[in-house]
C-alpha cells in the first residue's frame, strides 16, 4: 500500500475556493474503483491549512488519480494561492481498526 500525506496552507481568502476545487476532484474520484484507494481531506482550525491523506493499493491507481483532470486543475489553482509550500510525507502503513484496501 502507498500512503501519502500532503499538508499546505493557502492564502487568506482562498480557503473557500480551495474547498470547492477539492469537492470537484473528489466527485470525480468517486466515479473510480474506490476499492483501490481512499482519499481524505481535512481542514485545520485556522481554516487555511489543509491535509490530504491518500492511500493507494498500488502505483497504477495512484497515477490514475494524480492525472485526473479535475485534480490537476485543483493543483494548478492551489499552487497559485499557497501561503506555504506543500509538505509531502510518504507514510508506512502499520494497520487500522477497519480493513481499508
Amino acid at each position: 500500500m502507498i500512503v501519502v500525506k500532503v499538508t499546505y496552507a493557502v492564502n487568506d481568502g482562498y480557503a473557500d475556493m480551495n474547498k470547492e476545487m477539492i469537492r470537484k476532484f473528489l466527485t470525480d474520484f468517486k466515479r473510480l474503483d474506490n476499492t483501490q484507494f481512499l482519499y481524505s481531506v481535512f481542514q485545520s482550525e485556522d481554516n487555511k491549512t489543509f491535509t490530504h491523506i491518500s492511500q493507494y493499493a498500488n502505483s497504477d491507481i495512484q497515477q490514475i488519480l494524480l492525472n485526473t483532470s479535475s485534480f490537476l486543475h485543483f493543483q494548478e489553482q492551489r499552487d497559485k494561492n499557497l501561503a506555504s509550500e506543500p509538505k509531502i510525507e510518504v507514510l508506512n502503513f502499520i494497520g487500522s481498526s477497519k480493513e481499508i484496501l
